[in-house]
């Protein structure tokens, strides 16, 4: 099974995919004037809009769910991985790949707000909602949904799971079976909540369990505070292939770097573009940019956080697929271990143990609960397309048991086979979501320049498709529609008989 899974992977994950991203979003860096700049006041003080409808959530609870998601095992295990394969330098290619994912996120989360709909009385939107208004291809866009519910609520659920498992049963010796069945257990009681319960929670957790692991981070950094010179130069230098020590790894540290950044903040996958779907905005720019703000905080502070810890305390090895190693500081330890090691240089190795066991644990653990929205809202997607609206609560419900079913697959299966189904699901995401975005691009800056124009006027930007020529927006046009009548009726009419004349 793992030999066919990483003879796919070495299709899906060529060089043209890993190029794709970098291409992409550089294009997106220029044609919208550096957004990710520019907007960065706007992207922070659009956090704090308040929400006055009960049919969406806001934009902070988007962004928490959104974090929630992304920050997971990629961003502990998947940057340890990274160095080990790449080298310091994959740090280097995760920065680039976060500064342009920061343009490609605002892409499709504006394209997710222009594209979105309410069903079932809440907002809804996401990858094959742009694909099917946007490009009118109605089997595509069914296609794409059936492959994120089986790669979000089959194939995902099974690295945070068996990252958790693995963790709890080296920390606390319990076996993987019991930690896969009390997780199911715990996030079976959330899932059933609905989305208002999973953005409750994600809203309390996420800034708490952020804030913490980059306190850690910041504390090794003032405890090493005389190495951090020499670790950026060991970073830029690894990076360009300039250190003698990893000279002839810059293919695979621009791989790795790439790859494993576009797992940990999903700018570019479309699948972050589901819990920005239920918020309730006046402009979708707004929401596009509160989304690229994630990046940043997902890539800079957290993925940023773990490579520093590592790399200040020399806690990694480096060894290249199918070479000899070149850094062996670590004997016949894991990527998996390196993020504790490091912690543990700190106060001691049982405190690594315990940060890095809860670190883990909420990390994933707020991803798992993030995934079953993603996937209802693919389901719900595909009911309301095809019409099996009466199919609803037993599709749900088998939805839901499939995956908590996964997770207790995942949290008793072997990590390398966890881990190459994962980027099996990520590589084919990747390809379906970059080419349709690119695509509709050209909407999205429609929206953006309507939106710089409105700001530049000293407005709250509104949005109403018919002005700037965008066309199947169905939810803003009925708004927009509402709006004119009620205009219309507030107008001033003369009516004489009223006034005796």
């Amino acid at each position: 099974m793992l030999e066919i899974v990483n003879f796919l992977n070495g299709y899906i994950w060529s060089k043209a995919l890993v190029f794709l991203f970098l291409a992409v979003g550089l294009y997106f860096t220029v044609i919208t004037r550096f957004v990710q700049v520019r907007r960065l006041k706007d992207m922070i003080t659009l956090l704090f809009e308040k929400n006055n409808d009960n049919a969406g959530i806001s934009s902070f609870q988007a962004l928490a769910m959104s974090l929630g998601s992304r920050i997971g095992t990629g961003n502990i295990v998947g940057v340890a991985v990274a160095i080990s394969l790449g080298g310091p330098g994959a740090v280097f290619w995760m920065w680039i790949t976060g500064f342009f994912g920061s343009a490609t996120s605002f892409i499709e989360i504006t394209l997710t707000q222009i594209y979105k709909s309410k069903l079932e009385g809440e907002y809804r939107g996401g990858t094959p909602f742009y694909i099917y208004k946007g490009l009118n291809l109605k089997w595509f866009a069914v296609s794409s949904a059936i492959v994120l519910t089986v790669v979000i609520g089959i194939l995902w659920p099974t690295v945070q799971a068996n990252t958790i498992a693995l963790t709890v049963q080296d920390s606390f010796h319990i076996p993987p079976l019991v930690t896969g069945i009390l997780l199911a257990s715990l996030i079976a009681v959330i899932i059933y909540g609905g989305v208002k319960r999973i953005a409750t929670v994600s809203e309390y957790l996420v800034p708490f369990m952020a804030l913490g692991y980059v306190g850690i981070c910041i504390a090794l950094l003032a405890f090493n505070a005389s190495e951090i010179p020499a670790m950026f130069t060991l970073i830029v230098t690894s990076a360009l292939n300039l250190n003698a020590t990893f000279a002839g790894l810059l293919g695979t540290a621009i791989a790795m770097g790439v790859q494993r950044g576009v797992f940990a903040s999903a700018a570019g996958l479309g699948t972050e573009t589901f819990e920005s779907g239920a918020t309730s905005v006046s402009h979708p720019a707004k929401q596009g940019l509160v989304q690229a703000l994630s990046i940043y905080i997902d890539t800079f502070l957290i993925c940023t956080a773990t490579a520093f810890m590592i790399l200040i305390t020399g806690m990694y090895n480096v060894v290249p697929s199918g070479r000899d190693a070149i850094v062996s500081n670590l004997s016949g330890t894991g990527p998996e271990l390196y993020t504790q090691l490091a912690m543990g240089t700190l106060v001691s190795q049982t405190f690594g143990q315990y940060f890095m066991a809860a670190s883990l644990f909420l990390f994933c653990f707020t991803t798992l609960i993030t995934y079953f929205y993603k996937m209802d809202t693919n389901i719900a997607f595909v009911r309301e397309t095809l019409n099996l609206r009466s199919s609803g609560n037993v599709v749900n419900h088998l939805a839901r048991f499939g995956l908590l079913g996964m997770v207790i697959f995942g949290a008793v299966n072997s990590a390398p086979l966890i881990w190459g189904i994962t980027d099996v699901g990520v590589g084919l995401l990747g390809w379906i979501n970059v080419i349709t975005i690119f695509t509709l691009s050209k909407i999205a800056l429609k929206a953006l320049k309507d939106y710089d124009e409105q700001k530049k006027a000293g407005l709250n930007p509104v949005f109403h498709p018919s002005k700037v020529g965008i066309k199947n927006a169905d939810f803003w046009e009925e708004l927009e529609a509402k709006e004119g009548t009620a205009e219309t009726e507030l107008d001033p009419v003369f009516r004489p008989s009223k006034v005796g004349i």
